[in-house]
C-alpha cells in the first residue's frame, strides 16, 4: 500500500498522531513482550545499566548517562532508534519536522492552513529523526536554539517582528524524534541554561522573542565524571529538570571484556596471512587493561577507556602480520613480543599521574604488560596466590626441569621475527618446556603451543626465576644467578 502523500490521504488512513515519548514507550514495551535484544552489540550491560534506560523510557523520562571514557554512553543511546517508528509523516516545506496534525511553528501553521486536505507530506524514517551535538566550549545557544536570520528577512522583505526570521538550531529541527548532548558538563554554563524551559515550560526566546513552542521530543545526555567535577559542571537547574541519571562501568569481568574485544577489534585482514590470536592472548590484553585501571601510576579518576584492548589486539596482529611478510610465511600466531609490539596502543591511552610522568610513558606501558603476564601466571600456576604478594621459591618447583636448564649456563635467545619452525626448534631446546606447556594448556593447538611456551618463560622471568634482557630485535632469557654475575 503506498504511503499517503497528501494531508488527505493520511487523515483517510486513520494515522493517529503519538507523541515521541509514547511512541518510544509503546515500542519498549512490544519489544519487551516479544523478548527481543533491546541493545544489540552492547556487552556487559543487561542486568546493569539497560534495566534502568528501559525504566526510564517507560517513565517518559529524559536522562543522562553519567561514565568514564570508552563505557559505550554514544553507542547505547544511538540504539535509542531502535525504538521510534520506521517512518512518520512531517509537513513538507517546514523549517522543522512537524506533525501534520499538530504544527507548532508559525510556518507550519500557515502551511496546514493554506494547503489544506492537498498539504505535500513527507515521511522521516527513524535514522532522520536523531541528532546529535558535541558539546564544546565554543559552542551558542544559536547552535542549539536558533537566532535571527537577517538575509532571510531582507530577501523575503520580512519584518524583523516576524518568526518568519528565525533560523531554528539543532534543538528544535529534533522534534518528533529524539536529541542527544555528548559531554554535557563541557557546555559553558550560560548556554546550559537556554535548555531549562525547553525540558521543563517548552518555551525559549531567540533574540528578544517570547516563543511557545511546545517541541516533541526526547532529550538525552552523557557525562564524563572527571568533567563533571574538574573541567566543568552541569549546573544545579539543569541537573534537575534531567529525571534520571544512570551509571555506566567498565566490563565486570574479563570475560565480558574479551567479548566486547572480540567483538569490536578489526580481525578480518583476508586471507593473505593467516592470523591466529589464542584465548591466552586475548585475556592478556584484558588483564593489560585491569592492571592499568588500578595501576598507581595511571589516573584512575580519568578511566581507561575500553578501546585500549581493542587497539592493543588491532596493533599486536599487526605485528604479527609484519612477522609472517617479512619470515614469508602464510600463517602467523600470537606471542609474547607482539604484545610488546603493541606498546603505542598503551601509551596513547593512558593518563599518568606524577608517579607515572616520572617513570616515563613507555616504561609505564612495559610494566603494565608484565605485571599482566605475572597475574595471569600466576593465578594459573600458584596456589593460593594473591595480588602483590611475592611467591616463595617452592611454588615454582613444578617449573625445576626448565629452570635447571638455565642454572646450568644455558641461554635462549629468540628474535621478534623468528619464523614459526624456527622460533618452535628453539623453545623446544628449553627441556621440560614442551611437556609442562601442554599439561597447563590441555589440547592446545601447535600453531598457538610457541606463544604458551613463551609465556611462561615470561611469567617466569617477571617472578625473578630467571632474567630475561631486552636485545636490539628480541629478547634473551638465562638464569638469574648467571646474569647477576655476568653484570
Amino acid at each position: 500500500m503506498p504511503r499517503p502523500a497528501t494531508l488527505g490521504d493520511l487523515r483517510r488512513s486513520g494515522y493517529r498522531h503519538r507523541p515521541v515519548r509514547e511512541e518510544i514507550r509503546a515500542n519498549v514495551i512490544t519489544a519487551l513482550r516479544e523478548r527481543r535484544a533491546l541493545f544489540p552489540g552492547i556487552i556487559g550491560y543487561d542486568e546493569s545499566v539497560i534495566p534502568q534506560v528501559i525504566n526510564a523510557l517507560l517513565a517518559k523520562h529524559d536522562f543522562l548517562l553519567l561514565g568514564l571514557r570508552g563505557q559505550a554512553k554514544t553507542r547505547l543511546i544511538r540504539g535509542l532508534t531502535a525504538f521510534l517508528d520506521d517512518e512518520i509523516p512531517v509537513i513538507a516545506g517546514s523549517p522543522i519536522p512537524e506533525d501534520p496534525f499538530h504544527p507548532v511553528t508559525p510556518a507550519g501553521k500557515r502551511l496546514v492552513r493554506e494547503g489544506g486536505d492537498d498539504l505535500p507530506i513527507a515521511w522521516l524514517t527513524r535514522g532522520e529523526r536523531y541528532n546529535e551535538k558535541l558539546a564544546t566550549p565554543d559552542a551558542t545557544i544559536a547552535d542549539l536554539i536558533g537566532d535571527i536570520d537577517p538575509i532571510k528577512a531582507m530577501s523575503r522583505r520580512l519584518d524583523f517582528a516576524s518568526e518568519d526570521i528565525i533560523h531554528y538550531g539543532i534543538v528544535p529541527r529534533s522534534n518528533r524524534g529524539i536529541f542527544a548532548i555528548n559531554e554535557l558538563p563541557d557546555l559553558q554554563a550560560r548556554i546550559q541554561v537556554g535548555l531549562l524551559n525547553i525540558l521543563e515550560e517548552q518555551d525559549f526566546q531567540i533574540r528578544g522573542f517570547p516563543i511557545r513552542m511546545a517541541l516533541d521530543l526526547l532529550v538525552v545526555f552523557t557525562a564524563n565524571p572527571e568533567d563533571y567535577t574538574n573541567r566543568g559542571k552541569i549546573i544545579t537547574p539543569l541537573k534537575d529538570r534531567i529525571e534520571a541519571q544512570i551509571l555506566t562501568h567498565y566490563p565486570k569481568s574479563i570475560e565480558e571484556g574479551i567479548a566486547i574485544t572480540r567483538q569490536e577489534a578489526w580481525s578480518d585482514r583476508g586471507e593473505e596471512i593467516r592470523l591466529h590470536v589464542s584465548d591466552l592472548f586475548y585475556e592478556l590484553t584484558e588483564y593489560i587493561t585491569a592492571e592499568a585501571r588500578v595501576s598507581d601510576y595511571v589516573d584512575r579518576n580519568s578511566g581507561v577507556s575500553a578501546r585500549m584492548p581493542i587497539t592493543l589486539v588491532e596493533t599486536m596482529m599487526s605485528a604479527m602480520e609484519r612477522r609472517a611478510l617479512l619470515a614469508g610465511e602464510g600463517e602467523a600466531s600470537a606471542r609474547v613480543c607482539d604484545l610488546t609490539s603493541a606498546l603505542p596502543a598503551i601509551t596513547g591511552k593512558v593518563e599518568l599521574i606524577y608517579k607515572g610522568e616520572q617513570e616515563g610513558i613507555g616504561q609505564v606501558a612495559e610494566h603494565l604488560v608484565g605485571k599482566a603476564i605475572k597475574e595471569r601466571f600466576n593465578e594459573m600456576f600458584i596456589p593460593h596466590h594473591r595480588r602483590n604478594r611475592e611467591p616463595a621459591r617452592e611454588a615454582f618447583d613444578r617449573f625445576s626441569e626448565v629452570i635447571g636448564w638455565f642454572e646450568s649456563g644455558h641461554t635462549l635467545d629468540l628474535s621478534d621475527v623468528m619464523a614459526q619452525g624456527e622460533l618452535m626448534g628453539a623453545l623446544d631446546e628449553v627441556e621440560g618446556l614442551r611437556a609442562i606447556t601442554q599439561r597447563a594448556f590441555k589440547g592446545i593447538q601447535t600453531r598457538d603451543l610457541p606463544g604458551a611456551m613463551e609465556f611462561i618463560l615470561e611469567g617466569l622471568a617477571q617472578n625473578f626465576v630467571i632474567s630475561k634482557f631486552r636485545l636490539t630485535t628480541g629478547s634473551r632469557y638465562s638464569d638469574t644467578l648467571g646474569a647477576m654475575q655476568a653484570e
